[in-house]
């Protein structure tokens, strides 16, 4: 597990990406392996050390052959879905790009298919994001947050011609995912599309550094060398510290669903939980056009979030999520065992400051040895519950 900061006062770029990745310890051959893996006409990745206003960092040039191919989002989505990636690295990239046919969909209003990619698509945005999801994969960065962006100011030059900054796009994806933003110091693009789009497939949440054990870190350079500021994307690798009280980092997975047949949600909160999650649960609400539908809450601790993402795109019909980490405070936990005539029954004990707050019984044991003993469940129940409240009968 690594938890990962992004420095964006310079804002991002795909190149920018691939060189903080690079200069946090990612293998370049890892990348250039990524890249080949989707089959496009040759790509090469090099690297080299540079300063920008005299701070150290590591620049990846990307070197592509002339192509006229135009690409759009199915072309590139089915170049993915084939190739020989990692599942996560496959994931990632797919989300990336995905986002990025909706931004720029949404900005020359046509439907995503027929968004042809132009610059974003070319050879060098697909080794940007492909070359980026491999780094993050081979640094093991299981949760991501990131300062506020930083996205430029003025005109800038495309294959539509001269174009406000931020783009309409940079604009679109950075809102999508909630990020805080300025214009920064620069005048000119200090965030791309791509950049943006990465952020926005790779941070959960926004900020200052987080309370972290550093462990690696990198500078990742643009191609400019501005007066204003360091033309650097940095990243901080580290390990999440638990604050002072004691309490513990958990992410919160919701996603509302509308059109799931009601008898498939025990088993989907049953994978959940057998996931690793630590609770999951269904919320009743009224959707538009008044339709009922159900708000699914996931509470997982960090290790485990990729996997119960996972089940929920596979086992309900969801096609989105909303991520967020949350503080968790947990008590001291015991399980003892008690007896009811003759039958054992385990009992859940929590403690505060090593003293007995709370004690239940596990109900799954209760309607065991109330089959067994041929007697009510809630006689049972009954009867393990007194048990388990007298200091007498507790065990230790």
């Amino acid at each position: 597990m690594t938890l990962a900061w992004f420095d964006c006062a310079a804002g991002a770029s795909g190149d920018m990406f691939l060189g903080a990745l690079v200069d946090a310890g990612a293998d370049l051959a890892v990348l250039q392996a990524a890249v080949d893996a989707i089959g496009v006409e040759h790509v090469r990745l090099s690297a080299r050390e540079v300063t920008r206003a005299g701070l150290a960092a590591t620049q990846v040039e990307v070197r592509t052959p002339r192509s006229d191919v135009v690409r759009t989002w199915g072309n590139i989505r089915g170049l993915l879905e084939q190739a020989e990636l990692a599942e996560p690295v496959r994931a990632r990239a797919l989300d990336v790009f995905s986002r990025l046919a909706h931004a720029e969909a949404t900005a020359h209003r046509v439907r995503p298919e027929q968004v042809h990619f132009h610059e974003v698509g070319a050879l060098d945005a697909i080794a940007d994001v492909v070359g980026s999801c491999a780094g993050l994969h081979a640094l093991g960065v299981s949760d991501a947050t990131a300062s506020q962006v930083a996205v430029g100011s003025g005109m800038v030059r495309s294959e539509h011609g001269l174009l406000p900054v931020p783009a309409p796009a940079v604009l679109a994806l950075l809102a999508e995912a909630d990020a805080p933003l300025l214009a920064g110091p620069v005048a000119g693009e200090m965030c791309t599309p791509t950049g943006a789009a990465l952020l926005a497939a790779t941070v959960q949440s926004w900020g200052g550094l987080p309370p972290m054990r550093v462990r690696a870190t990198g500078a990742g350079a643009g191609g400019r060398d501005h007066d204003e500021i360091p033309n650097v994307l940095r990243i901080v690798l580290g390990e999440a510290v638990p604050d002072s009280a004691g309490g513990a980092e958990a992410w919160v997975l919701e996603a509302n669903v509308d059109d799931l047949d009601p008898r498939l949600w025990p088993g989907v909160l049953a994978a959940l939980l057998e996931a690793g999650a630590s609770d999951a649960w269904l919320t009743p609400i009224l959707m538009k056009k008044g339709r009922p539908a159900h708000t699914l809450s996931v509470l997982t601790p960090p290790e485990h979030r990729d996997a119960v993402r996972r089940i929920v795109f596979t086992e309900s019909t969801s096609i989105g999520l909303r991520e967020h980490r949350v503080g968790k405070h947990a008590l001291e936990r015991e399980t003892r065992t008690l007896s009811v005539d003759g039958v054992d029954i385990r009992v859940k004990v929590a403690l505060l400051d090593g003293e007995v707050v709370n004690v239940v019984p596990e109900y799954d044991d209760v309607a065991a040895a109330a089959a067994r003993l041929g007697r009510p469940v809630k006689s049972v129940l009954a009867a393990a519950t007194a048990a388990a409240n007298s200091p007498t009968d507790l065990p230790h």
